[in-house]
């Protein structure tokens, strides 16, 4: 495994890292919580050393699984969290939404420590805003909020978690120096966040965690035109109607182009190599719930770069689309 600059803290993370969403169980259908500590064991004596979970996966589920075992690991991991807007509040909120609805200084401060429990930790190291607005940079209760637990000693870093569509709103914050790490959808298909944000991120020297860098699943070139997603998956709802098709097609360009320069590299090794030749990026969180995937990932930590031709030929691959809420 290899390991990057955490922004401009001193920390070395593992460029790729354990997404925890699917291991709450409760939205990507059945999950078992043996597996997934297995997995979560594997990938750590692969030297994966980054996990991000959120309160809302499994509504706490991930972050208990998570504790349970770094009790008993003498690693130094680092773990991430993310903090919900208040229920009832919209998600995404409006670029002018009142910052004070959705994350006001108490709620803040409430929900870390009920991270705090479930993770048998005495700290967060990246605890993160999971919605963002632009008119949220310029408020500072959140800040204060979140200053507070930095000086008790309860969460090292600020972070965002910015919508997929919206990578840009968290700029201003970073100007202002409020925020220390933004976590955003980039992939193959997803790669606007390279034209603003990335260049911001490497001059302000802010670290960047990639999600989703496989489409929700699609880039790893497993699906087919039959490919069904049980009840409770939210796949099921990304891949409807039309949607499935579309994508489909697309990731069969993506792997004639991949056969062309790169036979013997798997997709979804392809799609994490594209992801971390990107020097803005700090680490990338793929989605593990298995110890088989905890290797298959791991594996794209290497020494293989793909040439500046090749990523200039994958830019003909963008694709900016909003497959949650709109049908291709």
């Amino acid at each position: 495994m290899k390991y990057r600059k955490f922004g401009s803290l001193g920390w070395k993370v593992s460029e790729i890292s354990f997404g925890a969403w699917a291991i709450g169980g409760d939205m990507w259908g059945y999950q078992d919580d043996n597996e997934s500590i297995i997995a979560l064991n594997k990938a750590i004596d692969l030297g994966i050393n980054f996990i991000d979970t959120a309160q809302g996966y499994g509504k706490g589920h991930s972050e208990e699984i998570i504790g349970t075992v770094l009790k008993e690991r003498k690693e130094e991991i680092y773990v991430a969290t993310k903090v919900p807007p208040k229920e009832g509040t919209p998600w995404p909120p409006p670029e002018n939404y009142d910052v004070m609805k959705s994350f006001p200084p108490e709620y803040i401060i409430e929900r870390c420590e009920g991270s705090l429990k479930k993770l048998q930790r005495d700290y967060i190291d990246v605890y993160q805003f999971h919605s963002w607005a632009p008119a949220f940079n310029l408020r500072d209760e959140w800040f204060e909020a979140m200053m507070k637990l930095k000086e008790q000693g309860k969460i090292r870093v600020i972070g965002v978690s910015v919508h997929d569509t919206t990578p840009d709103s968290v700029i201003g914050a970073f100007a202002l120096d409020k925020v220390d790490s933004v976590q955003v959808i980039y992939n193959i298909f997803d790669q606007y966040p390279s034209f603003n944000l990335f260049p911001v991120c490497k001059r302000l020297n802010k670290a960047v965690i990639v999600r989703v860098p496989f489409d929700e699943g699609s880039l790893t070139g497993k699906f087919t035109l039959d490919t069904k997603f049980p009840e409770g998956d939210v796949r099921k709802h990304y891949f409807r109607g039309n949607n499935l098709k579309a994508v489909f097609e697309r990731v069969e360009e993506i792997r004639k182009y991949k056969n062309k320069n790169h036979p013997d590299i798997n997709m979804a090794e392809y799609a994490l190599r594209f992801c971390l030749n990107n020097d803005a990026v700090s680490t990338v969180i793929p989605g593990i719930r298995t110890a088989r995937q905890a290797e298959l990932n791991s594996a794209a930590s290497n020494d293989e770069v793909l040439s500046k031709a090749e990523m200039d030929g994958l830019k003909n691959f963008y694709w900016r689309r909003d497959l949650w809420r709109e049908e291709v």
